[in-house]
């Protein structure tokens, strides 16, 4: 029973969820960039060399024979995934600068005044150490 507890125990910790729920938002923000990619960014790139679709790029290792597909190489995919993992490596990047920013910022913040209370106890300890 004691596997189950610990299990349970795991399973409903924060940072599993927060895990969790980053692994989501990932895998449809791949989505997004993908589409982006392939939609966007690669048509302009192929007008500008001459009409090619690099999803369409392959070279044939081995041609097809009745109902088998031929064997393909197909390196336009492989540089369309360069261009996403390039894409989100930026994105992830600028996240990261920018927080690191605000935590820059926060940590210059000047300390706040002290309170009235903060203020008379220091004058009671000076009051004190100049009776001794």
């Amino acid at each position: 029973m004691s596997i189950v507890k610990e299990f349970k125990e795991f399973a409903v910790k924060g940072n599993v969820v927060d895990m969790a729920v980053g692994i989501i938002i990932g895998a449809a923000f791949a989505k997004i960039v993908s589409s982006f990619v392939g939609d966007v960014v690669m048509p302009p790139i192929g007008a500008l060399v001459g009409g090619v679709d690099f999803s369409q790029l392959s070279i044939v290792v081995k041609e097809g024979v009745g109902n088998k597909p031929p064997v393909l190489i197909s390196y336009g995919k492989f540089i369309q995934t360069i261009i996403d993992f390039i894409i989100i490596a930026a994105a992830v990047f600028a996240a990261i600068k920018g927080i690191n920013s605000l935590k820059k910022k926060e940590a210059a913040a000047p300390p706040p005044a002290p309170t009235k209370e903060e203020l008379l106890l220091t004058e009671i300890r000076d009051l004190l150490k100049a009776g001794r």
